[in-house]
């Protein structure tokens, strides 16, 4: 109970230093800014604060009211724009959207602490534990701002919260062929990730044939589905990992159409259309 209790802990700080490192991005933003389009196609900043206000509006209501989270979901007129419809509903003036986003985020903090031990939460199409569900959140909360700085032309730093990303990426393997209708590998691979502190965050076998290494950001955009694997830095050692690397995804739901290499790159030597991907789905547990 107590290391369950700890890594809770520890879990719900990082989603609130991640959460905050975002807020300090947009807050400042002037509402024109708000309006910027973000390589998530038909979404602005405004849309991507909105999407993150209505995930944590639906997990809370999935960690403290099932039958709430579940009419939530059978009553949407379109299954298929779930996602869209609300970061439409939840859209409201700069000011506004923020004192949302906060309210909503904090709230979910305090409802996920107060989870019992052992209980799972409902979501799209698994249950996940409180630890799943801030683990989740974080995922999320990274990949959408990745998606605003893109927009503001901002690099932002890597941090060793990206561990919390790059755990669930590799958790999460099988789940990526699976979703784009393959079969689980049964080998095992080996992950090894140049942390932002200069060390490594390993998984897997340490003999596994199979391997993938690269920066732990790379790694997290690609699972996430922010970059094209040709735009990073990830070595793929085996069939099975060179394989991973085109299908893996740590969100639920379909792949979507991900991104398109960037211009210039090794597999896109001439102009592509703007990059796509997934607006934003829960991780799988």
């Amino acid at each position: 109970m107590a290391d369950r209790t700890d890594l809770l802990t520890d879990l719900l700080a990082d989603l609130t230093g991640e959460s905050g490192e975002l807020d300090a991005l947009v807050a400042p933003l002037p509402a024109g800014d708000w309006r910027r389009p973000t390589p998530a196609a038909g979404w602005t900043v405004a849309h991507q604060i909105a999407h993150l206000a209505w995930t944590d509006h639906v997990a809370l209501l999935a960690a403290t009211d099932p039958g709430a989270f579940f009419a939530s979901v059978t009553s949407a007129p379109d299954p298929t724009r779930l996602v869209d419809d609300g970061a439409e509903q939840f859209l409201a003036p700069p000011a506004e959207l923020l004192a949302r986003w906060r309210a909503g985020r904090a709230a979910l903090a305090e409802a996920l602490a107060a989870v019992p031990a052992g209980a799972k939460l409902p979501w799209y199409g698994t249950r996940m534990s409180a630890t799943s569900m801030a683990t989740a959140r974080i995922m999320e909360t990274w990949a959408h701002g990745e998606d605003v700085a893109d927009a503001l032309g901002v690099t932002r730093a890597p941090t060793a919260r990206l561990r919390h990303v790059a755990h669930l990426g590799f958790r999460t393997l099988g789940h990526g062929f699976a979703a784009h209708g393959r079969a689980a590998p049964t080998a095992p691979v080996r992950l090894e990730l140049a942390a932002p502190d200069g060390g490594t965050w390993a998984h897997g076998p340490a003999d596994a044939a199979d391997r993938v290494t690269g920066p732990a950001r790379d790694f997290c955009l690609l699972v996430t589905q922010r970059r094209h694997r040709a735009d990073l830095a990830l070595m793929a050692v085996g069939p099975v990992a060179d394989e991973w690397l085109d299908v893996a995804q740590a969100f639920a739901g379909p792949p979507g159409a991900g991104r398109e290499p960037l211009a210039g790159s090794a597999a896109s030597p001439g102009p592509t259309t703007p990059p796509g991907g997934p607006r934003g789905a829960g991780a799988t547990a």
